[in-house]
């Protein structure tokens, strides 16, 4: 059987063929991988450069590498945070003509660890509840998705920073199954494999001593549980108000979109009585900020981010000559013309804040100094640190001040700027490594 190789894109074939797939993954040359952290995996799984790309590739049969594809296809169009899938390769043999297991490759994901690197500083337990929070999100969304994860673990999940707090992506779908919606028995059964999974892994982490001692890791194990529920309860009960206190329903939809969920439509009906409404609400996945700050800027940031660089750009918005309250990033939703004559639309305003601001704050950082974070996590912190300076000077110390200081007092004290960022996401001025405070 000749190689193939079924892709997503028709660049991808090109760039994967110079990889050795002649070879078992254990035996790639060096030349061909990438240094970065992998998590536990059943499979063989190697990090490759193909072209400017990072690919992972991880070799398993044929039928589930075909089902894992097509399930990763399936959460892309759902908008749902997992790897980007990119193509399988079928067909391989050795130089001897024999057989090799075919491989599905996925699009590394920039800025994200497996959460043993991120244990390999000791990780404080305010810490972990914030990647609970991360890993029963990414479970509810899954769920209301009609996806069950059938493996919901830590070692199946990469975890990304974003703007202090943490985003998880899905990155084994191969035990998953795709439904129009899930059975309570369903979501259940995922949770408590969740749950024993994550006890699991942590009692591994106490026993190699990387766990907090405070930690007591069938505690965290249960938290998962009751993380979700509170969550899945908030997003998908059924209210009943007053006849005419509408302004009821608006509070609810508002504490969802605190939650980082959308309502896409809603169910509203009025009691035989009328005295009474009853309100569902359907959500979905969010990212309403992230859509907003790409249609504007053509950024694609985390959600997080993307709320943070928006709040930023309206501030600057705010001190341009053709700026109008009207024409600010929150309005422009509303307002297909921009602001009033003599000012400058929405886009225009926020293209020249990409130009003049963002993008000269980012180079201004040494390539060598960045280590892992993406522009908009740089960004974020620099943002941050002028904070804390302003604070400190008891005025606002600008940004170029701003980018100066970091880059000569804090960069260069950071071993691994990502991965040594998880002891206090919670500081008002959380730094790579916060013992340096």
């Amino acid at each position: 059987m000749a190689l193939q190789i079924s892709a997503t894109n028709a660049e991808h074939p090109a760039l994967l063929l110079e990889l050795p797939w002649q070879l078992p993954l254990e035996e790639w040359p060096e030349h061909h991988l990438v240094p970065l952290p992998r998590g536990i995996s059943r499979h063989v799984v190697r990090y490759a450069r193909a072209g400017e790309e990072v690919v992972a590739v991880k070799e398993l049969a044929e039928r589930p590498a075909v089902r894992e594809y097509e399930l990763l296809l399936g959460l892309d169009r759902l908008r749902i945070p997992a790897v980007d899938p990119l193509a399988v390769v079928t067909g391989r043999t050795d130089a001897a003509g024999e057989p090799l297991e075919p491989v599905l490759i996925t699009r590394h994901l920039g800025g994200s660890l497996p959460y043993r690197s991120m244990f390999e500083t000791t990780m404080r337990p305010a810490t972990m509840h914030r990647l609970m929070d991360a890993l029963a999100v990414l479970l509810v969304r899954l769920h209301l998705a009609g996806f069950a994860w059938g493996d919901c673990s830590l070692s199946n999940t990469l975890f990304r920073r974003d703007a202090g707090a943490y985003a998880a992506y899905l990155v084994d779908a191969e035990t998953g199954d795709l439904h129009p919606q899930l059975s309570t028995g369903q979501r259940e059964y995922d949770l408590d494999l969740a749950r024993v999974n994550i006890s699991g892994e942590l009692l591994d982490l106490e026993a190699a001593g990387a766990l907090h001692p405070s930690v007591d890791p069938i505690e965290f194990g249960t938290e998962i549980c009751a993380r979700y529920r509170g969550l899945w309860e908030e997003l998908t009960r059924t209210s009943v108000y007053p006849a005419g206190k509408y302004h009821y329903i608006d509070r609810r939809i508002r504490r969802l979109n605190d939650l980082d969920f959308d309502v896409a439509e809603m169910q509203i009906a009025h009691s035989s009585g009328g005295d009474t409404v009853t309100f569902v609400p359907k959500v979905v996945d969010a990212g309403h900020h992230q859509r907003q700050l790409l249609r504007l800027t053509g950024l694609d940031t985390e959600e997080n981010q993307a709320r943070r660089l928006l709040n930023d750009l309206e501030s600057w918005m705010a001190t341009q000559d053709d700026y109008a309250p009207g024409g600010s990033p929150a309005a422009s939703g509303h307002r297909p013309g921009g602001g009033p004559a003599g000012t400058a639309r929405p886009e225009v305003l926020a293209h020249r804040w990409v130009r003049d601001v963002f993008r000269p704050t980012v180079r201004a950082v040494p390539p060598e100094l960045r280590g892992s974070m993406d522009p908009a996590e740089l960004y974020h912190e620099i943002l941050e640190h002028r904070w804390f300076l302003s604070e400190r000077a008891q005025h606002d110390i600008g940004l170029d001040t701003a980018v100066e200081d970091y880059v000569g007092t804090i960069l260069p004290k950071v071993r691994e700027p990502l991965s040594s960022q998880v002891d206090d996401p919670e500081s008002p001025h959380a730094h790579p490594v916060p013992e340096q405070r």
